[in-house]
């Protein structure tokens, strides 16, 4: 995403400034606050939390600044507009590909994302709006948040595994490297379980090219930063009003597809 928003300011002649939140809500609002008092002339941002940047986002709105969120929204504030993936049809991809992979029906496990987070929170959704509705196949024998790290996708994993009677057909995880952390303890057990992350980390599109991971979602994180650089600058320099709501549509990636993946050049 930080890639193609800084290849896409260069081509589009102006000059970007890159903040690194470090997943802290507290680093985030400096960082924004920081932005309003050196004067920039536009935001694009990516909120850690929907609920807990909405002050620093307005606080910015306030100042006069336009601003943009990508792939994270925030609550209760009048952005310029949002530019992201739709999470809620990226959960329904996940369930699909369940559905397709396992057509007699299947025993998941759901490891959910970081609470608070709208695309945790739009993920789970979209999981639940194709599996709730077909519960006599497709049973969720557990679901815990595993708050989008990989060592605590690996502890999580590693406890359900311990509770279960008998090991599931599916882990389905709200990232990949929730799902990488779940492989690894599915690996070191010697467990045949399928495992769907989302994401198309270049790690993950590795794990599937090898065949230890079956599935991501592929929701072009590139072409949400550089769209959403392209629309702010179509504001600032002409006035152009963005669309408030741009979702592009995520999609399952396995190995039949893996040239589809946007960052498939990453792979070591």
């Amino acid at each position: 995403m930080q890639n193609e928003f800084n290849a896409a300011g260069e081509k589009l002649g102006v000059t970007v400034e890159n903040y690194d939140g470090q997943n802290q809500t507290t680093k985030q609002t400096s960082d924004v606050e920081a932005m309003i008092i050196g004067g920039v002339d536009g935001i694009v941002i990516s909120p850690l939390d929907s609920v807990a940047m909405a002050p620093a986002v307005r606080q910015a709105v306030e100042a006069g600044i336009p601003v943009i969120t990508v792939d994270r929204a925030v609550e209760g504030v009048d952005v310029l507009g949002h530019v992201g993936a739709d999470n809620v049809k990226g959960g329904e991809a996940q369930a699909d590909l369940i559905t397709k992979l396992f057509p007699d029906g299947a025993r998941i496990v759901n490891l959910q994302g970081q609470p608070g987070a709208s695309p945790a929170i739009d993920r789970n959704a979209g999981l639940h709006n194709i599996l709730d509705g077909m519960s006599d196949k497709y049973e969720i024998v557990a679901e815990q948040t595993a708050n989008f790290a990989r060592e605590e996708g690996a502890s999580v994993t590693e406890a359900i595994l311990a509770g279960l009677d008998s090991p599931p057909d599916v882990i389905v995880a709200a990232n990949d490297d929730m799902a990488l952390g779940a492989m690894q303890v599915v690996q070191e057990q010697g467990l045949d379980i399928a495992i769907i992350g989302f994401d198309a980390l270049p790690e993950a599109l590795a794990a599937i090219r090898d065949g230890t991971l079956t599935a991501t979602i592929e929701q072009t994180p590139g072409a949400q930063s550089a769209g959403a650089l392209e629309a702010l600058l179509a504001y600032l320099r002409d006035g152009t009003e963005p669309e408030k709501l741009t979702l592009l549509e995520p999609f399952a990636l396995t190995k039949d597809n893996l040239d589809q993946a946007e960052r498939l050049s990453e792979i070591e």
